[in-house]
């Protein structure tokens, strides 16, 4: 566009009252904004005259529309844009620090898909003079200023680790600094994410080094644009519609009305998705009402009919994948990321799929389930059959495993009906009723956002109002606005509402179609207006980048978009100063460092939360939770006050005190006590002005798949590495077998065996690990079996020796007791009962070998004397109330010393054959003998004869 051009289409917006002014800074995401800061302002507009600044401030170009500013004393500046005219610009009063953080890391990754690895290259650069490739976050190495800064910092001491939130990993530069770069060497993963690059506390002329946190993922690729494939969008003129993975939420899908766009890295780089022409008509193309994101693909809904598009293609889904072939109204997937969580059921969802009348849930590779009709529902909610009950809308809430439904419910439907709210838990595949009910014209329609907590609480929109449904359905109502009565269309120039933006912290940005944005908090009940960001023409979208900051997207007619990183926080706190509104409280802490929590048996949990505010203000912390009734809670409130302030402590313990020892059916009581509640804790007050709303974690009751035990000094690294073959003779097997049994050593399963001496007694120390490694040594009772079925073995301990009051479990007993059973299932904790009563069991010989284990009671394994062998052992924990799990181990030992004692029918011919070989040997003696006795008899009255004659 010419300069002329351009100056026409700013005076039309600045007469229109569209003008607006922003600011920004070298630091990304707003990170550093100090009294250092270069903050660059930026207003749009003909009408300008000239900047308005406090004298703490100085403008570089004061008459300029595009300036920098430096403010030289911290505190909250107010700045404003002079403009020629009876009206006057908003002002905004920004809150600049006194930090002492000036330099950034800065980071790139090199992916090994060989030995799927990533290489962090990083460096440090001080925002404020670094390379414009370094601004704009595209360096493949640092500029001269980082190395000589890099540099420096690491000869005082600085070295940057990269540290894991959600398995607490640590990475450290794996080799000496190279070019002014550290390099890391760290597994791909797609469960361990986010990540934060911190240093050690090194200043440099008293500047330190911010720590950053950024996600980290597998690598995930985009779908490459193929030419001559052609566009599909929205239709013309319609909003930007978006969807994102809810764990990497830089990998974004955005429809706008002229091309489809994904990125894989916050848009910074971004590829057009197309599709192949001869599919879908023109107007198909232009006809995307809705699209959503998951690992098979993108999948597009177009006139009621589902489409994906992947590596592979691009195609129609229908009856062949057990979806309806038209009537789709809408699709959906989940919204909040879960890592981790508990799932007794066998898998869970992706994506859902619904018509007015059925609901569709998607699993991975393209496999869909109908799961629910309306007939159903009607039976369920007890609905009388006359009347009538639609789908309205379908929304994942932030239970990893719940799916809630919006229902339309109306007799005569001729003006007004009722939303009715029902969940379903994929786990227990049960459908419950919420106390909900919302009357609205049957031509409204209402979207749901559920909010990042542990019970369902959630907002509705129409196009207008936004309500409000919190603590579990028990507070209802309309946010309400300083003025309208909670209508944002009125606030806004009669805009409608276009989007609504919910983040990890409580803060939810309700986005108009002309860009005008309202902020509130989670459990508020009041919105407030934000400064003007954005002219109403531009078509945006506001989504998180890789390092969990707010972004507005935009996207221009001719096909461009544009990443804008939006500083949330200063603009809430410029309203805020301006509305007087203060928190409530000065400060709230907690203990809670994870966001998911194993409880096995006998564990419990204990979490504290500190709450500090004025006297007399009269807080305190709720702590709340939703899920199966299967955990215990004790409470304990510490409470002091000192100078006008008070601090409250709440500690919480959650705990089980079940017995699972000798009990009717073992695993059913497991599974009716094992499950995944949600916990929140927050203050029982706050306001928009508060940090942080609340703490949301998990509480999984159950086995944790990580665990896992060991016998402690087996390993697969002391030994020849390889398979081989041996024979036990069938006489040393339980079920007395006709032959030999002919056995595979299977090194990679069974280890390096450990070789004893015939007459070494062996004690088994069980280890218990998870995926972070020891954890300790199991103390709790445990069995071992030969798996290959071997019996000539035996304990020292007798039944007598370890205080056994009746006769005590055997193998020989429980196999016989369960012959139906395999031998590795017919003893274990489900059937265990201990023989330390009178009450329990019944008399016997109590000098039988007591065959279980545990750490103290001196129980060894011995071996027979008669004969060595190789002993493959399992080992399982037997103690009811140790773990969910079913916790074994396998290890093997080899005797030796012993010279085996040969069978009776090789002694007897041995000795026959020595017996043979003696009088053989005799035999041939007494012939060599004679023949030696005849020739010194006869030769010489021979050789005398001989000579008589001669003479």
């Amino acid at each position: 566009m010419s300069v002329q051009g351009v100056a026409v289409l700013l005076s039309w917006l600045s007469c229109c009252g569209l003008a607006v002014w922003r600011y920004s800074t070298n630091s990304p995401n707003y990170h550093i904004f100090s009294t250092r800061s270069t903050i660059k302002l930026e207003y749009e507009g003909t009408l300008f005259s000239e900047w308005s600044v406090p004298a703490t401030c100085s403008v570089k170009n004061k008459s300029s529309p595009k300036t920098e500013l430096r403010c030289f004393s911290p505190g909250v500046q107010t700045i404003r844009p002079i403009v020629t005219g009876p009206d006057s610009e908003e002002e905004r009063n920004l809150s600049v620090d006194s930090s002492h953080i000036c330099f950034l890391w800065y980071y790139k990754v090199i992916n090994f898909f060989h030995n799927l690895t990533q290489v962090v290259v990083i460096w440090i650069y001080d925002p404020e003079n670094a390379d414009p490739n370094e601004l704009l976050w595209n360096a493949n190495e640092p500029s001269l200023n980082s190395i000589i800064l890099t540099k420096q910092l690491a000869t005082l001491g600085q070295k940057p680790g990269i540290y894991t939130t959600l398995r607490r990993r640590i990475y450290l530069p794996y080799d000496k600094m190279k070019n002014g770069t550290w390099h890391i060497l760290m597994p791909m993963t797609t469960d361990d994410v986010l990540k934060e690059i911190k240093g050690n506390q090194v200043a440099f002329q008293d500047c330190f080094t911010a720590d950053f946190l950024f996600l980290l993922t597998f690598p995930l690729l985009t779908i490459p644009e193929i030419p001559g494939f052609l566009p599909i969008c929205s239709p013309h003129g319609s909003q930007l519609i978006a969807a994102w993975a809810a764990c990497v939420p830089s990998f974004v899908v955005v429809v706008a009305d002229m091309e489809t766009f994904q990125t894989n890295d916050s848009f910074r780089t971004w590829t057009r998705i197309r599709v192949p022409p001869n599919i879908l008509t023109e107007d198909e193309r232009h006809s995307v009402s809705d699209v959503s994101l998951t690992r098979d693909g993108i999948f597009f809904l177009i006139n009621g009919i589902l489409y994906i598009k992947s590596f592979t293609g691009f195609k129609r889904l229908g009856i062949n994948e057990n979806l309806p072939d038209s009537g789709i109204i809408g699709i959906t997937t989940r919204k909040w990321c879960w890592i981790k969580y508990l799932l007794k059921a066998k898998r869970r969802s992706s994506m859902a799929i619904w018509t007015e009348n059925e609901v569709y849930l998607g699993y991975t590779f393209l496999k869909f389930v109908k799961i629910i009709t309306t007939e159903k529902l009607k039976n369920l909610l007890n609905i009388s059959s006359a009347a009538t009950l639609t789908i309205h809308n379908v929304e994942y809430p932030g239970h990893p495993l719940e799916l809630a439904l919006l229902l339309n419910y109306c007799t005569a439907c001729n003006i007004n009906k009722t939303i009715y709210v029902v969940i379903y838990n994929e786990d227990t595949e049960e459908w419950m009723y919420q106390d909900f009910a919302l009357d609205v014209s049957t031509d409204s329609f209402l979207t749901p956002h559920f909010i990042y907590a542990a019970l369902p609480d959630l907002i509705l929109r129409d196009k207008h109002r936004i309500y409000y449904c919190y603590h579990n359905f028990t507070e209802t109502g309309v946010l309400q606005t300083p003025t309208e009565f909670g209508n944002l269309s009125r606030l806004s120039h009669n805009s409608i509402i276009h989007d609504i933006f919910i983040d990890y912290y409580g803060n939810i940005v309700v986005k108009m179609e002309n860009n005008i944005m309202f902020y509130f908090k989670i459990n508020i009940r009041a919105a407030i207006k934000l400064h003007l960001w954005t002219n109403s023409t531009m078509k945006s979208l506001i989504l998180l980048s890789s390092s969990a900051q707010i972004y507005l997207i935009y996207v221009f007619e001719n096909g461009t978009v544009q990443p804008q990183e939006y500083p949330l926080k200063l603009e809430s706190q410029s309203v805020h100063f301006t509305s007087k509104e203060k928190c409530p409280y000065v400060a709230f802490h907690n203990n809670i460092l994870n966001v998911f929590y194993f409880l096995d048996k006998g564990q419990n949990l204990s979490i504290w939360a500190q709450i500090v505010y004025p006297e007399n203000v009269g807080l305190y912390i709720v702590v709340e939770s939703y899920g199966p009734n299967i955990l215990q809670e004790k409470n304990q409130i510490h409470y002091e006050i000192a100078l006008g302030y008070c601090t409250k402590t709440t500690t919480v313990t959650f705990f089980q005190n079940i017995n699972y020892e000798a009990v009717d059916d073992y695993f059913k009581l497991q599974d009716q006590n094992t499950g995944l509640r949600l916990v929140q804790v927050r203050p029982s007050e706050y306001a928009r002005a508060c940090p942080i709303a609340q703490k949301v974690f998990q509480i999984a009751v159950g086995c944790d798949s990580t665990k896992y035990i060991a016998v402690k000094g087996f390993n697969k690294k002391d030994c020849l590495q390889h398979d081989f073959f041996y024979v036990i003779e069938k006489s040393y097997l339980r079920n007395q077998p006709s032959k030999n049994l002919r056995v595979k050593y299977d090194w990679k399963k069974y280890g390096c065996p450990l070789r004893l001496d015939f007459g070494e007694k062996f004690h088994p120390l069980v280890q218990l690990y998870n995926d972070n490694g020891y954890v300790e040594d199991v103390e709790v009772n445990f069995i071992v079996w030969e798996i290959h079925g071997r019996k000539d073995y035996s304990f020292n301990n007798t039944m007598k020796k370890s205080g056994c009051l009746n006769e005590a479990q055997t193998w020989k007993s429980m196999t016989k007791l369960n012959q139906h059973l395999p031998l590795e299932e017919a003893w274990g904790p489900e059937n265990y009962k201990h023989c330390f009563s009178y009450a329990i069991g019944k008399p016997g010989d109590l000098n039988q070998p007591y065959e279980i284990i545990n750490k103290s009671n001196y129980n060894h394994l011995i071996w027979p004397e008669d004969h060595s062998g190789m002993y493959v052992f399992c080992v399982k924990i037997l103690d009811p109330n140790y773990s969910f799990c079913n916790l074994t181990a396998i290890f093997a030992i080899e005797t030796f010393g012993m010279i085996p004692s040969p069978s009776g029918y090789l002694v007897a011919a041995f000795l026959f054959v020595l017996m043979l070989l003696f009088f053989s040997i005799l035999v041939l003696s007494y012939f060599h003998y004679m023949r030696i006795y005849k020739q010194y008899l006869y030769e010489p009255i021979n050789r005398y004869d001989r000579k008589q004659k001669n003479n």
